[in-house]
């Protein structure tokens, strides 16, 4: 059994999330892995991701991991990142393709005309750097973590709650939008915790520790 499976359907280099939960979890088995069983074996999970919606969610099915995710995210620690945050929502407009329904909400795209910032600066999509994320409640993942500190974006679809009580953080970029969730034993965000530097790595650190 693995302390901690980073889920691989297909989708996005890993090797930097799993380079990065290695680096804070010193003694513990991490594994990289498309295997349903072994994800159901772990002790908590990592559901990353990169890339469009519809093709995120053809390979998680095509693989056979979907029980596997619904199951690890209803019964263990669960941290999920970017694309791994909207497939647990409802449903996308990137796409027009339902996602996994773990979480009431949708995932819809920034407006491309119209975003700028507070210096009248425009704004691009994809949404792409360095921004602040405000955290909305206290939460054992932000321990350490300044409010207000920056993490690392790349996208151009957010999600959009049905219950204000699953925001965790929210960010602007033009707009207000929920740049992190949470919920009983799951945590998920649409930044990149594994290149966001000391930021990122105390996120993940406190993800190996967190006994919700």
């Amino acid at each position: 059994m693995s302390d901690v499976a980073i889920i691989d359907y297909g989708m996005g280099n890993l090797r930097s999330v799993a380079k990065a939960v290695e680096h804070v979890a010193p003694g513990k088995t991490v594994v990289v892995t498309s295997d349903p069983a072994v994800v159901a074996a772990a002790g908590r999970v990592v559901f990353p991701g990169q890339g469009a919606m519809p093709d995120c969610m053809r390979e998680l099915d095509l693989r056979g991991l979907r029980a596997s995710v619904l199951e690890a995210a209803a019964s263990k620690p669960f941290l999920g990142i970017c694309i791994g945050e909207q497939m647990l929502f409802e449903h996308s407009e990137e796409g027009d393709v339902p996602g996994l329904g773990i979480l009431p909400g949708n995932v819809v795209r920034f407006p491309d005309a119209n975003m700028v910032a507070a210096d009248g600066a425009r704004l691009k999509v994809p949404h792409m750097g360095w921004n602040r994320v405000q955290q909305r409640i206290a939460h054992p993942l932000w321990e350490g973590i300044p409010d207000g500190e920056r993490f690392y974006f790349v996208h151009s679809y957010f999600v959009r709650p049905d219950e204000p009580s699953l925001v965790a953080a929210e960010t602007d970029y033009g707009l207000m939008f929920t740049s992190a969730v949470a919920r009983d034993n799951i945590f998920a965000v649409q930044f990149h915790p594994e290149k966001s530097a000391q930021a990122g790595l105390r996120m993940l650190a406190n993800f190996i520790s967190w006994a919700p």
